[in-house]
């Protein structure tokens, strides 16, 4: 627990930063000093987390940052200029200092004071209750009634804070259901970031109002391409709700992007460059894109986005982040970008699910549980075995391209559920780690030739940060279902780690 000194001390930081950036954002008001500002900022982050070895990183940010034209300075420039500036500020404090800056180091220390993996964010559902039926979810089968108290919610917040955790990611179900109880713990811990995943039906003009006076919500919106394939999935009248909220956020200046669940019949609407643009255009600044996953006893398989379309996603969404575009929006794919966070990223390796029944779940997409929040605390939960056969096996594949140990590695997770006994955690209709991971053997089989051709064929930086274990970390041909030039690679970085020890 932190002692009455370190709170005092984290206190007067975080007023000083708070302080700072006050005037870092009058500042950002005048367009001549939006660049000296910048750079301004970039000075605070290398302040607080520069080394060695990431120098040459921050020189290139500054060097970037200093040109006007550059995609990503106009970008920052769009942003000021659309955010409200509490909410910026609020953005700024929780998000930059807290969870990136401050929470990263209390983080790592924590991963190795407790020898297990601790994450960055905590993703929670605060009900299963959604008002709408999506084709496809595996929420349709898990009904209605289940739903954290107010008190279990303040709990995971609480505990999450004492480890370095800032960030939290909220989904369900539809989490604004609960929206009475969302603003109450955005107003008690209004020193963490909290993004809502959400439908956009519930968003109104009292919320938004609420919204921009805590300043430490933003929000991801469910949308998935034209009026046609989205409503196909989500049902008539949802594409017009997602754009009356979108113009709300702008009307407030809130902060928000957007979640995509691309699929084998709507990928090529949501990766259209018409599209792309045209969210922007309402005030998207970024993106998250979802590989469907076949989860639950309702999934629908043929709803998988085949090989060749997977291999496209990966160039295209490369595309949308590159300098010669020049769309105001951010995308990420949570498949396809595991090289930049090290593969899975699951079971509290950088985040881990806590469904509305309180069971933790080492991802959103993996329900398979040995713990839960009401018998257990956070840390106990991430000690478990389950999570500590994640923390073992983690990277599941030196191909990030090949990360999860579902989708890709199916032999992996239904090895770790046999083996540490976990459970099923749909309360309505169990589905056993055999059907799920069936649905995935065929996949995993087809996709690995092509994902293992393109990843030989690009370039990889090693990070100078990768929480795995020590064992992993210096015997990377130790990760499982390693290709031919994987194993070669590794052998190399072996032989030179012993050398080096020498």
């Amino acid at each position: 627990m932190a002692s009455a000194v370190q709170n005092l001390k984290h206190s007067a930081e975080r007023a000083a930063v708070g302080a700072m950036l006050d005037g870092l954002l009058a500042h950002l008001n005048k367009v001549d000093d939006r660049i000296p500002t910048y750079l301004k900022i970039v000075d605070l982050a290398q302040r607080f987390i520069g080394n060695d070895n990431n120098k040459a990183t921050f020189e290139m940010v500054r060097s970037r940052l200093s040109d006007p034209n550059y995609r990503w300075t106009k970008f920052l420039d769009r942003v000021i200029q659309e955010t409200n500036p509490h909410v910026a500020k609020m953005t700024l404090l929780n998000l930059g200092y807290e969870a990136f800056l401050r929470g990263t180091k209390q983080i790592r220390a924590n991963r190795e004071k407790y020898g297990c993996n601790i994450p960055w964010l905590i993703l929670f559902d605060p009900t299963d209750a959604c008002n709408m039926h999506c084709v496809g979810c595996w929420s349709g089968t898990y009904g209605h009634k289940a739903s954290l108290t107010y008190e279990e919610m303040d709990s995971i917040i609480t505990q999450g804070k004492e480890l370095g955790v800032y960030l939290y990611m909220l989904t369900g179900g539809e989490p604004l259901v609960r929206k009475k109880d969302i603003l109450k713990l955005a107003e008690k811990h209004n020193d963490v970031e909290i993004a809502i995943y959400t439908n956009s039906t519930l968003i109104d003009d009292d919320f938004c109002k609420e919204v921009q006076r805590l300043g430490n919500i933003v929000f991801q919106l469910s949308i998935e391409g034209t009026p046609d394939t989205n409503d196909a999935r989500r049902g008539e009248g949802h594409y017009a709700a997602v754009m009356h909220a979108m113009d709300l956020m702008q009307k407030y200046g809130l902060v928000f992007g957007t979640s995509i669940c691309y699929t084998r019949q709507n990928i090529e609407a949501v990766t259209n460059e018409k599209f792309i643009r045209f969210i922007a255009d309402k005030g998207a600044r970024y993106g998250f894109f979802f590989h469907y996953m076949p989860v639950g006893n309702n999934a629908v398989p043929s709803l998988m986005p085949t090989v060749e379309q997977r291999k496209k996603m990966i160039t295209t969404i490369r595309d949308l982040r590159s300098d010669k575009c020049d769309i105001g929006f951010f995308p990420m794919d949570f498949q396809n970008d595991g090289e930049y966070v090290g593969g899975c990223i699951a079971g509290g390796r950088n985040y881990f699910h806590i469904n509305a029944h309180g069971d933790a779940e080492p991802c959103v997409f993996i329900h398979y549980s040995d713990s839960n929040i009401k018998n257990k605390t956070i840390l106990e939960m991430l000690q478990s075995p389950l999570f500590m056969e994640y923390h073992k096996g983690q990277p599941f594949n030196r191909n990030h391209l090949r990360p999860c140990p579902m989708l890709e590695n199916p032999d992996l997770l239904r090895k770790m559920v046999h083996d540490t006994g976990a459970h099923g955690t749909n309360a309505e209709s169990e589905e056993s780690v055999e059907h799920l991971t069936a649905k995935c053997d065929e996949y995993a089989k087809e996709w690995a030739p092509v994902a293992d051709d393109v990843w030989a064929h690009e370039k990889h930086k090693k990070p100078s940060y990768e929480n795995y274990t020590k064992e992993k970390r210096e015997h990377p041909e130790l990760a499982a279902f390693e290709t031919e030039a994987d194993l070669t690679e590794a052998g190399s970085a072996a032989s030179g780690t012993a050398a080096s020890a020498r």
